[in-house]
């Protein structure tokens, strides 16, 4: 088992998951509740990953980043071959995911409930805090833990503007790929079982954390197609 790419992966993961959540949820608030001109367009930009090959993400993401973008030549942050590259990649491929379901929960909130607060003189943000939060939160979380999950298996994306450093910036789905290389078919073996139970763990979890009517729902819709 390699452990320095096992805990360099909790820590990237950690990180992207922190910054999912905050960016997921404004984008997914944004989305649901606001409307302005090119909002298809901007839905479009944050779905994108969700069908890009990872190759072309970590080619934007050197454009992004590299010699000739504004980060580098303006306030000279290089952060390639670095694991906050590693983070960046991560946030990028697991954001859709947490988009998507954090917008249709805030969607589903009873709007009743929430004109309800305001003739009682809630303000807004007290209005989000206290109703429209709590009633989301089964599928925001269901979306974080979904984008963490894509986050903790980012491959494409890393390699390309991580590189594989040992101990540095190799994390455990690239430590994978360099076992195989190398055929260390038994450490490979292991870092697998270890992805694939957390990817497992994952799944069920954002699978129990569903709406209860979510499934009936379902249900209800085969039936009628049937």
């Amino acid at each position: 088992m390699n452990w320095p790419a096992f805990w360099l992966s909790v820590q990237v993961t950690a990180i992207a998951s922190v910054m999912i959540l905050i960016v997921g949820l404004a984008c997914a608030f944004l989305l649901a509740r606001v409307r302005f001109p090119l909002k298809i367009l901007v839905e479009t930009l944050i779905m994108l990953p969700l069908v890009l090959p990872p190759s072309v993400i970590g080619y934007y993401l050197l454009l992004a980043f590299g010699r000739g973008s504004p980060l580098f030549e303006w306030f000279h942050i290089r952060i390639l071959f670095t694991w906050q590259a590693a983070v960046a990649a991560s946030v990028v491929v697991g954001l859709p995911l947490m988009v998507q379901s954090s917008r249709a929960a805030l969607a589903n909130v009873d709007p009743l409930l929430e004109n309800a607060a305001r003739t009682l003189g809630a303000g807004e943000v007290r209005i989000f805090w206290r109703i429209t939060l709590p009633l989301a939160r089964r599928g925001i979380l269901a979306g974080m833990i979904l984008g963490s999950a894509r986050a903790l298996g980012e491959f494409g994306a890393t390699l390309m503007v991580t590189g594989n450093i040992p101990g540095r910036t190799q994390t455990l789905p690239v430590a994978i790929y360099d076992a195989v290389q190398a055929q260390r078919y038994a450490d490979a073996h292991l870092m697998v079982l270890v992805m694939t139970a957390l990817a497992f763990a994952g799944l069920i979890l954002a699978r129990r954390l569903e709406p209860p009517t979510s499934g009936r729902r379902l249900e209800q819709s085969a039936e009628a197609s049937a």
